[in-house]
């Protein structure tokens, strides 16, 4: 276990757990936090983990970011778009490029810069209070954090626009409607789901899960050509796996496979 009071970092049987830990703040992101999320990503690319789980402590998600502006000097005086460029876009990056499933447990507010940390995850499982919002528009603001990029490709660009130019708060049953969460539980079901989740996905075959994120990844901005060469170009890492001759073996052997990651 690695642990800053502003991120707490655990691992067992292959899980990795994130969590936010600005409960004061409902988990706003400050400049330290979004480079303790991003060095986290990054390590977890070659350890030993299988799955990522994110979250956050008390009852908030993560409330966007955490503006720490003393006074209008200091807000004329910052480089917003190198601090984007620096820290806020290799996190998302880093969370799209990593070959491991992320999921977003959502259990209380996740807007701002915090919702768009949810939509960069893999799967979204949400508690009957969790709350969406791209509220960027209320304090005069666009979206960062991948928002435009992610919100139009799942609702559609006139559901995007109106849920960014109104900057209006959403429930978990909402966001389930418009695709946006995969599930939406009881807060008292949430763990057990998100726990079984991911026992699942650490058992899967790694090789097979990385390439099929890498694939969605590539899908969205390609042409069914380039997807089609894609796909076999990356599925031959699959066939050379030992998983996929262990999955194979089993098949044959009428048993449960037991996939090792190699």
């Amino acid at each position: 276990m690695s642990s800053n009071e502003k991120l707490v970092v655990t691992q067992d049987k292959g899980i990795k757990r994130i969590t936010f830990n600005r409960p004061e703040k409902r988990n706003s992101v400050d400049r330290e936090t979004i480079e303790l999320l991003h060095e986290a990503i990054e390590r977890s690319a070659t350890d030993e983990s299988r799955v990522i789980v994110l979250t956050g402590a008390g009852d908030a998600f993560c409330a966007g970011a955490d503006l720490q502006f003393r006074g209008l000097g200091d807000i004329k005086s910052f480089d917003v778009t190198a601090s984007i460029r620096e820290r806020t876009n290799p996190t998302i990056l880093a969370m799209r490029a990593l070959p491991k499933p992320i999921i977003a447990r959502i259990h209380g507010p996740a807007v701002g810069v915090g919702c768009n940390y949810a939509l960069a995850s893999d799967i979204l499982l949400a508690s009957d209070a969790a709350r969406f919002g791209q509220v960027f528009i209320k304090i005069g603001l666009a979206p960062d954090g991948g928002g435009t990029f992610f919100l139009p490709r799942i609702v559609g660009y006139y559901k995007a626009f109106e849920l960014m130019a109104t900057g209006e708060i959403i429930t978990a049953g909402q966001a389930h409607d418009l695709g946006l969460v995969n599930r939406v539980l009881p807060l008292g079901e949430l763990d057990q789901a998100v726990d079984e989740l991911a026992a699942r996905l650490a058992a899967s075959p790694a090789i097979a899960l990385a390439k099929m994120k890498a694939g969605l990844n590539h899908g969205q901005q390609a042409d069914l050509a380039s997807a089609l060469d894609f796909e076999a170009v990356n599925q031959a890492a699959c066939f050379q796996s030992n998983d996929f001759l262990e999955g194979v073996s089993a098949f044959l052997e009428k048993r449960k496979a037991k996939f090792s990651g190699r």
